[in-house]
Parts: C-alpha cells; sequence; structure tokens
C-alpha cells in the first residue's frame, strides 16, 4: 500500500500510467511541502505551549503533548521525502518516520478519548489513576508500540504491501471501535441528569459536553485520515494496479487532519480567539 512518506516514482507503481504523473507529483510535493513548512511549526508550538503550561499543565496535556511530538516527526518525515530523492541512504529512515504518526496519531488520539471517557462515566476511577505517573505508563507503552510500527513501516511499506494494508486496516478497526465505545458511553452519560443543583448540574453537563465533542472531532478526524488509504489499499491488491493518482485524496486528507487537534488546543488555550467554528462545542473553562 502506498502511504504519506512513499516514494511517489514510476518505480513505486509498476502498473500506474506515465501520463498523469507529473500532476500528481506536483500535488505530492504541494502537501508535503504545506506540511513540513505549516505543521511542524504549528507542533513545535502547541509542544512549547504545553510544555511552559501556557494550556492546564503537562500533566493534564501529557496525551495531547505525545500526540504533537509524533506529528512532528510526520513534519520530519515530509522533509526526508525530499532529501531521500536526492540521497537514496534516506530512504529506510523515511519510512521509518512514517510509524511515528500512522500508529502515533491514532494511539495518543485513542489514549485522550479514553482518558475523557473515564473523566465522565468513571470518575472515582479518573480521579484514582489521574497522577502523572500513570499517563508516563500509558505512553511509555504507546510509544513501544509506536516504534514498532515504524520498524512494521520501514520493512513492509514497499517490500510488502498487502501486509501493510493489513496492519493499517486493523488498528484502524481497533482505534476507532474503541473511541465510538467511548463516544457512545459518554453520550449517554450527558443525557442522564446527575443529582445536585441546578448550577453544579450545569457544570456537569458543560463537562460532559466538551468530552462528548472532542471524542466525536477526534473519531471523525481519524475515519477521514485511514478511510482513503485503507479503500485504495484494498482497490490496489486486488486489482494488482498502484497507481500514484489514486491516492493523492488520501494524502490530502491524511495532511490536514494532522492539523485538527493543535487547533482546537490552540483554541482552548485562547490563542486561536478569532476561530468561531468551536467555540460552541468547545467553550472556555470559567
Amino acid at each position: 500500500m502506498n502511504y504519506s512518506t512513499m516514494n511517489f516514482t514510476p518505480e513505486a507503481y509498476p502498473n500506474s500510467t506515465s501520463h498523469s504523473f507529473g500532476v500528481v507529483d506536483t500535488l505530492n510535493f504541494c502537501m508535503f511541502i504545506f506540511s513540513f513548512l505549516v505543521g511542524l511549526p504549528t507542533h513545535c508550538y502547541v509542544i512549547w505551549l504545553i510544555v511552559t503550561g501556557a494550556g492546564s499543565g503537562v500533566a493534564s496535556e501529557f496525551f495531547n503533548l505525545n500526540l504533537s511530538i509524533s506529528e512532528a516527526g510526520f513534519s520530519l518525515d515530509c522533509l526526508m521525502f525530499f532529501l531521500s530523492e536526492w540521497f537514496s541512504f534516506l530512504l529506510e529512515f523515511k519510512m521509518f518516520l512514517a510509524g511515528l504518526v500512522t500508529t502515533g496519531r491514532p494511539l495518543f488520539q485513542c489514549l485522550m478519548c479514553v482518558e475523557r471517557y473515564l473523566a465522565v462515566v468513571h470518575p472515582v476511577t479518573f480521579l484514582k489513576y489521574k497522577p502523572l505517573r500513570y499517563r508516563l505508563i500509558c505512553c511509555a507503552v504507546g510509544w513501544i508500540l509506536t516504534l514498532g510500527a515504524c520498524l512494521c513501516c520501514m520493512y513492509t511499506m514497499v517490500k510488502h504491501k498487502f501486509v501493510h494494508v493489513w496492519f493499517m486496516s486493523v488498528q484502524f478497526v481497533l482505534f476507532v471501535s474503541i473511541q465510538l465505545f467511548c463516544l457512545v458511553a459518554v453520550l449517554r452519560a450527558l443525557k442522564q441528569s446527575g443529582p445536585g443543583e441546578r448550577v453544579r448540574e450545569n457544570e456537569e453537563n458543560h463537562r460532559k459536553r466538551r468530552a462528548f465533542y472532542l471524542i466525536l472531532i477526534t473519531t471523525i478526524s481519524m475515519v477521514i485520515t485511514y478511510v482513503p488509504f485503507n479503500t485504495v489499499g484494498f482497490f490496489s491488491i486486488v486489482t494488482g494496479i498502484f497507481n500514484s493518482a489514486h491516492y493523492v485524496p488520501g494524502l490530502t486528507c491524511f495532511v490536514l487532519c494532522g492539523f485538527v487537534q493543535p487547533i482546537l488546543y490552540l483554541h482552548r488555550t485562547g490563542k486561536l480567539s478569532c476561530l468561531c467554528l468551536f467555540s460552541s462545542p468547545l467553550p472556555q473553562n470559567k
């Protein structure tokens, strides 16, 4: 399966049509340029804000911090895409970095959704496991899995496309299933009125709505990220035709979806006060 960091060359697609390659190659280069020039500064800015405590602190934003690190790795991977055109020894390193976002992005997004789920549905458990050390353990396991995915991408992305398709599809179904479970559970909790005073009840519903919309946006973002690639990947395996033009929409969705979480975080911390799109589902804490 062709993925975002694969070489978009005729050799990578022996059955592709050559007459459309020039336009496709230009579009791919534009997306990688955009991801590197805009994505890297954006994710580094988010990392700096979290580390310096501009938001809710490192502890509460620890999963978001790790997500931004993996996204910054993808932006560097876009740079490796260009350099590997002139320095072939960077090819394997380029495919290795692909695992930082192909697995790191959905994994840390999933951890964020599970954390919101626990905070809403099981608040006692959430308070019990809220300290930073538990987040450190989860992220350590997450990075071990991500590095394993990096090795998998390095050895399967070009030589074993069928294995890569199944690997991406299985993890996509797994992560989306977990997020959908969290989404439905938070929605059910939102519909139930909690005991207590009316002001306290409104604050509780406000917190539940924020968690619900964050999980909803994250789940939709993951679907948009992986459905185009998995669909085209299975089509390529079945037909035996690997046309680079088929992957342009998937690459576009993949790059643009990487900006969803940074925009949400910057808006939540007041750095994007002019952004009104998410002001209703994700209002500021008072």
